[in-house]
Formats: structure tokens, C-alpha cells, sequence
């Protein structure tokens, strides 16, 4: 048994709010489902998830200072903030976008709402936490697929078109694993499950309300099959190469939606209930009390190295965006420049720290990183690992942005671009080893 608690809240505004996740101005009047923060106390750490774009350092000091007046005694280096990285969610940092005005929530206002309610939540698991047995599975669903085609001049580009006659290939591998951890409550039911799925949340990316996405159908789904008390931990694992939006067989998914009368993210939240209800199966509570480590470390790795050859493509997107829009002063323009600066020696480029955790729960090893990372690396890891299964979340910091990998970024395109990519493939492969060290050092 390991002492664990539980408890979630709602984040979802009540006034208008801008939308974060996309190059254009969205403002959302409504929701269409809640935005939800989980919180998992399992010993000394906390595991928490919440239905936001990514986690930004204005709402890691907001959460920790609300902490600090409702639970002081939680260590603050041990509350694990991630995200689902839904693009229907809210703006928590100023100058992403132009501020319309009027009733519009600012960005100020948002990120205290959110850490209010996560931090509610960390409270809540922590004093609830008591002995209580867990257990570890593997299934597959099919959510994300690798969202970048490569062409015959060996260039790629996200969401590229493969009716093209240039066409030659999809850029990487996809990952269809599951990982899961189930908690019973004292009275032997199911209580929480904690899942790691290797696809952002942004099945509905464009639309104009408030939603927490396929994550939200997912939780409907499983509560319908295993019961309303049920909590549901959504970890976005390494997925910076990957979407549920389908560069092959777009048409075919479709017309087999239309006939099972399905929408795109309940398909999803099927294929996932379909997996856990199959683990679930033959998954007994454990016994005993399993190994509990945490180790937590700063780190810097090498920053993307930007040279001559990343002007062409950055200046293109910077005339192309400023002729359009007449921007130059929000993050987008701001963010071209300074890669063009730097290509030219206006700029040092610096080492880019961030925080990586580790946690060993019996025999499974689960480890953090703040990026947007290509699933290259994430495999790495899993291959290499000592644990019997690991687990892997990412958004679980500010600014890191994507961290491309060897081929994506010889190939380039946005996500593989230092644009939007503070730490290039030097640094992913830095990134890999200090976790697999981690995690030897928790199995030892």
C-alpha cells in the first residue's frame, strides 16, 4: 500500500476568454465541456493534470504561492504540474495575442483562476491521502498519428498534403501504447486511473468555445463504463510529432464515424475505454507495499543551434506574417526576429535549464520534461529503461517549447524549427541520458 489521495476541480471560466493554441485571435463566449485539473497525491509528491495549453511560470508561482496559504507542508519541489495541451483552453501569459477589451478575461486573471483551482485540488489529495493499493498495465489505442509528410526534395512539413506526387513518406514512427496505474479506493473500487497517451488534446483545435477536448469524452467514457466516482489522470506523453488529425485515411475514419453516428473524439475516448476496460480485466489491486523513490533534478542542456541556414525559412514567416497582419510586436514576429538576430551574432545563444523528475513506483518508472518531445526520444527512453514499464509525461515546465529530433530537424518545418524550439537534437540527446541515469539510479 502507499498513501495516496485524490480530488479534482473545475477551471473553467465564466466570463468571455481568449483562446490559446493558434496563430489567430479566438475569443470563446461558452464552453462546451469543463476545463478539469486532477490531482494524485502519492506519498511526498504530487501528480497533477489540467486541461491547459501548457504549464507557464507565472501559474507554477501562482499554484505554489496558493499552496503556501492552504497547505504549507507540501514541498514544493514535489508538485508535478502538466498539461493535455488542448488549443481550446486559456491565454495565461501576456502578449500572445492582442487583448480585445470589454469583458474579455485577461491573462493576469486567468492563470489566478487556474492556480487557484490547482491548487485546491494538490490541497484536497494531500490531506485525503491514506494507505491504498495500485496497480500497473499496458494497453493500445489508436490516437495519435505522426503528423509530418516528407517530400522528395527531403523537406517536410507539418500537416503536409500526401495527394501531392512529391510525396514520398510520413516523417516518424507513432506510438499507440497506453500506459496506465489504477488506485482502489478503501472500499475496494476503482478510483482513479492515470493514463499516459502519446497525443495532444486537439481534436477540436479550431473552435471558438472553451473545451478540454478528446480528454473530456474520455473521462465521460470511462465513467460511464466504470462508475461516476471514477478520477481520471491524463498525462500527455512525448508527443511533439503527433496529432489526432490524420494525414492518411482521413476519408475512410470518417465515413466509419459517420456510420457508427460517433464524433472524432468520442471514437477516441472508445479506443481508450476499449483498452482500459481490456487491462482492467486481468489487473488485481497489488499487495504489499511497493518501492516509493523520488529524485528531482536541474539541468541545462545545449540550445538549439541556430545558424545562417535557418534564415531562409524564418524570414519568410516573419514577411509573410507581417504583410498579412502588420504585427511585428506580439510573440510570433518577436520570436522570428530574434532567430534571425541570432543567426546574424546579434544574440549568445545560452544553455536552456529545465527540470526533469523521476518516480519509482514499484516496478514502474515514470519520468518528466517540459517539451513538446518528438517521440524519438521518448522511445529511446522507454527501450533503455530498467523499469518493467515506464511511463513518460511532457509539458511539464515553462518555455521549453519543441524539442525536434535528428530527422525532423534535418527536414524542417514548424515544430522543427528553432522558432519554436529553444533546445535542438544535441540537447534531446543530453535530455535522454540524464533520464535513463535517473531512472537506473531509482532501479539500482
Amino acid at each position: 500500500m502507499l498513501k495516496i489521495g485524490w480530488a479534482s476541480r473545475d477551471i473553467t471560466p465564466k466570463r468571455p476568454v481568449l483562446l490559446m493554441g493558434q496563430m489567430h485571435v479566438r475569443v470563446a463566449n461558452q464552453a462546451v465541456d469543463p476545463l478539469t485539473v486532477t490531482a494524485l497525491a502519492v506519498e511526498d509528491v504530487v501528480l497533477v493534470s489540467s486541461d491547459l495549453l501548457s504549464i507557464t511560470e507565472n501559474l507554477q508561482k501562482g499554484v505554489l504561492a496558493n499552496l503556501q496559504r492552504l497547505q504549507p507542508d507540501i514541498p514544493a519541489g514535489n508538485v508535478i504540474l502538466t498539461a493535455t495541451h488542448t488549443h481550446t483552453s486559456l491565454v495565461l501569459d501576456d502578449g500572445i495575442y492582442a487583448h480585445p477589451g470589454g469583458n474579455v478575461m485577461t491573462a493576469t486573471e486567468c492563470t489566478a483562476l487556474a492556480a487557484e483551482g490547482i491548487a485546491a485540488a494538490v490541497a484536497e489529495a494531500w490531506r485525503k491521502r491514506a494507505p491504498r493499493p495500485v496497480a500497473r498495465a499496458f494497453g493500445h489505442a489508436v490516437v495519435g498519428h505522426n503528423r509530418y509528410a516528407v517530400y522528395a526534395d527531403a523537406t517536410a512539413s507539418m500537416y503536409g498534403k500526401t495527394d501531392r506526387p512529391d510525396f514520398r513518406v510520413i516523417g516518424g514512427y507513432e506510438d499507440h501504447g497506453v500506459d496506465m496505474l489504477f488506485t482502489w479506493d478503501t472500499d475496494g473500487r476503482l478510483a482513479v486511473v492515470t493514463l499516459a497517451i502519446p497525443c495532444p488534446s486537439q481534436v477540436t483545435e479550431n473552435a471558438m468555445e472553451i473545451s478540454a477536448d478528446y480528454w473530456h469524452d474520455v473521462r465521460v467514457e470511462l465513467r460511464r463504463r466504470l462508475g461516476q466516482q471514477l478520477q481520471v489522470l491524463g498525462f500527455c506523453a512525448p508527443a511533439g510529432d503527433q496529432s489526432p488529425h490524420f494525414l492518411l485515411y482521413s476519408q475512410e475514419e470518417e465515413e466509419m464515424r459517420q456510420r457508427r453516428g460517433v464524433s472524432e473524439r468520442q471514437e477516441i475516448a472508445i479506443r481508450v475505454a476499449d483498452a482500459v476496460e481490456r487491462a482492467l480485466a486481468c489487473t488485481k489491486p497489488g499487495t504489499g507495499t511497493p518501492v516509493f523513490r523520488h529524485l528531482v533534478r536541474d539541468i541545462q542542456l545545449t540550445p538549439y543551434q541556430i545558424t545562417k541556414k535557418d534564415i531562409p525559412w524564418t524570414q519568410a514567416r516573419y514577411d509573410e506574417w507581417t504583410r498579412q497582419t502588420g504585427d511585428t510586436t506580439s510573440w510570433w514576429p518577436a520570436r522570428l526576429r530574434h532567430v534571425i538576430e541570432t543567426a546574424n551574432g546579434l544574440h549568445n545563444l545560452e544553455p536552456v535549464p529545465i527540470r526533469v523528475h523521476a518516480l519509482r513506483l514499484g516496478e514502474t518508472g515514470l519520468a518528466t520534461n517540459p517539451f513538446e518531445l518528438f517521440l524519438d526520444y521518448s522511445l529511446r527512453i522507454k527501450a533503455r529503461s530498467p523499469a518493467r514499464q515506464t511511463m513518460l509525461t511532457q509539458l511539464t515546465g515553462p518555455g521549453a517549447l519543441y524539442l525536434p529530433s535528428e530527422r525532423a530537424a534535418a527536414a524542417g518545418g514548424y515544430g522543427a524549427a528553432p522558432v519554436v524550439s529553444l533546445v535542438g537534437p544535441e540537447g534531446g540527446r543530453e535530455l535522454v541520458e540524464i533520464t535513463l541515469a535517473m531512472l537506473n539510479e531509482l532501479f539500482a
